[in-house]
């Protein structure tokens, strides 16, 4: 059974394809939701009930989507009982998923070159992302993935095939399913992988882009989504260079629809500062407008 709620947001039974373990309790859980899968856009999260013992839902970012298959795919790490209890759903189980929720990011065709900087459970909205702009015809995107994470990350890191113009001396790992994309992108920790950039994500995306020049940087917009004070750097690493930058805050809700304002932020507008909600109004919001 399926219903319409708000005209977008669709309540559905969902049926567990599969769920994939990795380290660090790290979890990848595909679920069969059809009217979500065609709705979703990068930036978009689900909210879905954890174990019927479990009242108050949990809401996930959606890594891909596929509207032909009828599937979402989420990455989580477990944090308290609701995830836990998500992480002991096995093929075949029914969670209950609200979706797909927020306003998603938007590329600009005159910016092609995007940079995408995903911090650890804030890696999902970038994977999307870089999906959906290789379905879209509208410029000849270039995009560059950036991934940090201080626990192993939850896929087999490989050295890259694809050259990046300006990429630190060693930063050669990258993620296999976007290199399958001829998407490029490279790895950061200070957990000393083998192949990653020996420190924030921030500061490769910093070392990178101070290689660009000005017409190169009139190319680049920012897209980001990962831990606030993550969030803040690039912000500040956008104003620093000129170049726009949209961010996907990660904020703790409780209905996720916009009815208990739980999830507000203050935004700077041209009306002066408002509380927005992160739920609805976001997640994704112009970086400016709510970093200093």
């Amino acid at each position: 059974m399926t219903s319409a709620t708000r005209g977008s947001i669709f309540l559905e039974k969902a049926r567990v394809i599969s769920q994939l373990a990795y380290d660090a309790e790290q979890f990848v859980l595909r679920v069969a939701a059809p009217k979500c899968a065609a709705h979703a856009r990068p930036g978009s999260f689900a909210h879905l009930t954890c174990d019927a013992t479990i009242p108050m839902r949990r809401p996930l970012s959606i890594m891909r989507a596929n509207p032909g298959a009828g599937w979402i795919e989420m990455l989580y790490k477990v944090v308290g009982p609701g995830l836990h209890a998500l992480a002991a759903r096995k093929a075949g189980d029914v969670v209950s998923v609200l979706g797909p929720i927020g306003r998603p990011f938007t590329p600009h065709p005159e910016r092609p070159r995007v940079l995408l900087v995903g911090g650890g459970v804030g890696i999902p909205p970038m994977v999307f992302l870089a999906e959906a702009l290789r379905a879209d015809k509208r410029a000849a995107w270039q995009p560059l993935v950036l991934m940090g994470s201080e626990v192993p990350f939850p896929f087999r890191a490989r050295p890259s095939t694809i050259i990046v113009p300006g990429m630190p001396a060693g930063t050669v790992a990258c993620m296999p399913l976007l290199e399958e994309w001829n998407v490029a992108s490279r790895l950061a920790s200070r957990a000393d992988f083998p192949g990653c950039y020996p420190d924030f994500v921030t500061e490769l995306a910093a070392a990178w882009l101070s290689t660009l020049r000005p017409a190169e940087l009139a190319d680049i917009e920012i897209f980001s989504c990962g831990p606030t004070a993550m969030l803040k750097v690039v912000a500040a690493l956008a104003r620093r260079h000129k170049v726009p930058c949209q961010v996907s805050l990660e904020e703790f809700m409780a209905c996720a629809v916009g009815g208990c304002a739980g999830c507000t932020v203050e935004v700077r507008t041209p009306q002066g500062p408002a509380m927005k909600r992160v739920c609805v109004d976001g997640p994704v919001f112009d970086a400016y407008s709510v970093f200093d």
